[in-house]
């Protein structure tokens, strides 16, 4: 048995009902054969019958959190998620300056179900300039992307494009979700390094799920840790994220009932 193992960081919500936010990232790391750390910035009332309410952890702490972990233990990839406020943005996206290992954030707005929202309005245009110039990887769903963006964002050809507009908010990659799009691929866009791949797999006929968002992030983030070189290059950030995407997969494909309203994915 291993006697040291890297860590690698969530920073994002915390879901009492365990199917999203950092209790997810947590079993995602432990999937990818990381430690897995998390620093609570939104406070949530949520289960998987959907979000009631949320509440912002103010920035200071959400700041001395993170680096009290970062001070003491290996972390080797960070991982972002909801944030609340643009005050929490604004303070994340300064802690990240000084970080050399890989960042992936992403991006919840709202809920699957539920009518309170992850990230206030006023806050998009701080994840725009502020946050994603930080961004080794970001992942969002085509409503995520058109909020960040302005515009529709519905096809394949659309996600081309958008995937391609948001490497220029500074991001070196970003990955675009289709799994809201239909036919009988599910079809991901990624942008990297100037260039465009489309990731694909087969489209399942699934239930409400909860949290898949963040699981996917999250196991990229602890794949990631495991390299423990921030050189990062560009065939070892795709193979992260082609690896994530067949566990992740995997997931979807067996995602289990605890209780009433949506399915969550376990390892």
């Amino acid at each position: 048995m291993a006697t040291s193992l890297p860590c690698a960081l969530a920073i994002g919500g915390l879901d009492p009902g365990g199917g999203a936010g950092v209790v997810a990232d947590l079993r995602a790391f432990a999937a990818a054969g990381v430690f897995g750390c998390a620093v609570v910035a939104l406070l949530t009332v949520q289960s998987t019958g959907g979000l009631l309410g949320a509440r912002p952890v103010p920035a200071r702490q959400v700041t001395a959190q993170a680096r009290e972990v970062m001070r003491n233990q290996r972390v080797r990839a960070v991982k972002v998620g909801a944030l609340g406020s643009r005050e929490n943005v604004r303070a994340i996206a300064r802690l990240l300056a000084g970080v050399r290992a890989p960042v992936i954030v992403d991006t919840p707005i709202a809920p699957t179900r539920g009518r309170a929202r992850l990230l206030t309005s006023r806050a998009l245009s701080a994840i725009r300039e502020e946050l994603l110039p930080r961004a080794t990887l970001a992942t969002v769903n085509l409503a995520e992307a058109q909020a960040l963006l302005g515009e529709r964002v519905g096809t394949v050809g659309e996600a081309h494009d958008a995937a391609r507009m948001l490497t220029r908010t500074g991001a070196r990659a970003v990955l675009v979700k289709g799994g809201h799009m239909g036919g009988p691929s599910a079809i991901d866009v990624l942008a990297v390094d100037g260039e465009v791949v489309e990731l694909r797999a087969r489209r399942l006929a699934l239930p409400p799920i909860h949290g898949s968002g963040c699981t996917l992030a999250s196991l990229v983030a602890g794949r990631l840790a495991r390299l423990d070189d921030p050189r990062l290059d560009r065939n070892a950030l795709v193979a992260a994220i082609r690896w994530a995407k067949r566990v992740h997969h995997a997931a979807l494909a067996r995602a289990v009932d605890v209780g009433r309203g949506m399915r969550v994915l376990v390892f």
